[in-house]
């Protein structure tokens, strides 16, 4: 089965994305702020992370960043999950490696359709 790492402050958004992904099969973790995620993908080793931008302690650029230069979890595709729209925000975060930017506001969906692409990928 499949580990998926939630990394969200807002309960209701972490619950949501759990409950998606939990019907259609996969084991999902959260983490409530940045230095809880970061502790959890170091220690679960998820096969992809759904990363929050505006995270206490940690922001999730930061955390893109040491993920994706760790050679332990370089490969491992991180989705932002994030309420910042801006141009510069989504630059940012392909900047510190994220293989994804989904805004919070878009259908759950394309989560659920992107979260499927990459691990579908990671099966081959």
């Amino acid at each position: 089965m499949k580990k998926i790492l939630v990394v969200e402050d807002e309960e209701v958004f972490a619950r949501a994305a759990k409950d998606l992904l939990e019907a259609e099969g996969f084991n999902v973790y959260i983490a409530m702020d940045g230095m809880a995620g970061l502790d959890a993908a170091r220690s679960i080793a998820p096969d992809l992370i759904i990363l929050d931008v505006m995270l206490p302690k940690l922001n999730g650029f930061k955390i893109a960043r040491m993920l994706k230069f760790d050679e332990k979890h370089k490969d491992t595709p991180i989705i932002m999950l994030t309420s910042k729209a801006a141009d510069e925000d989504k630059l940012t975060a392909q900047g510190c490696g994220a293989d994804a930017y989904i805004l919070k506001t878009q259908n759950p969906q394309i989560l659920l359709d992107t979260v499927k692409k990459f691990l579908s990928k990671a099966s081959l």
